[in-house]
């Protein structure tokens, strides 16, 4: 065979092989890492029953709680925690006497507005409103954007006997970003609470 066409089928074999391997290169996907994700969250539909056991108030709480005694150091007589398992969050409820005192009022308002404002340092906007609950009471609720421990505070009060506070806490690391569909989720169970709440 000629030297010229010996080389030429060379250079043509290589082609192939070369244009082949191109090929096969450009038709593999390329991976791209994902960023990590979250589970989906597969939240149960609404449902209430009454406040067990024996206090100055009493509201619907939601069945997918558990309400228990606040047994902290510092906890008060009619102090409670609902707990959802489910999601590993509580609400704290604190209750106060107000004993027809403006002084107590003042205070215990007071303390609720310091209480809020200690996560100022890490939220990234405090959102506060008012509102009136089907049953006449005036409620304040602070909403916390940002990686708080801390997403929802509220207080109310009849301004003479009772004055309630509650704050949700979650007791998970997870990002605020992920738990928002939770925290929209116990907020409206905690509207619920508030619109049903009725003091004794």
């Amino acid at each position: 065979m000629h030297k010229t066409a010996r080389l030429a089928i060379i250079l043509s074999m290589l082609v192939a092989v070369f244009g082949t391997s191109l090929w096969f290169l450009l038709r593999k996907e390329i991976y791209v890492p994902k960023p990590p994700g979250y589970p989906r969250i597969v939240l149960p539909a609404h449902e209430y029953t009454p406040l067990p056991g024996s206090f100055p108030y009493t509201f619907e709480v939601s069945k997918h709680a558990v309400v228990t005694q606040d047994n902290s150091p510092k906890a008060e007589k009619y102090w409670i925690n609902i707990y959802y398992p489910a999601f590993e969050a509580e609400i704290q409820l604190t209750y106060k006497p107000v004993k027809n005192s403006p002084q107590l009022l003042r205070a215990y308002c007071s303390d609720a507005y310091k209480l809020t404002a200690k996560h100022q340092m890490k939220a990234s906007a405090i959102q506060e409103k008012s509102f009136k609950t089907r049953q006449g009471h005036t409620v304040i609720m602070a909403e916390l954007s940002g990686q708080v421990p801390s997403q929802v505070q509220f207080y109310t009060t009849d301004r003479t006997h009772h004055f309630l506070r509650g704050a949700l806490y979650f007791n998970t690391a997870s990002q605020n970003d992920y738990l928002e569909p939770i925290i929209t989720f116990i907020k409206e169970d905690i509207i619920h609470m508030l619109h049903t709440l009725e003091w004794k």
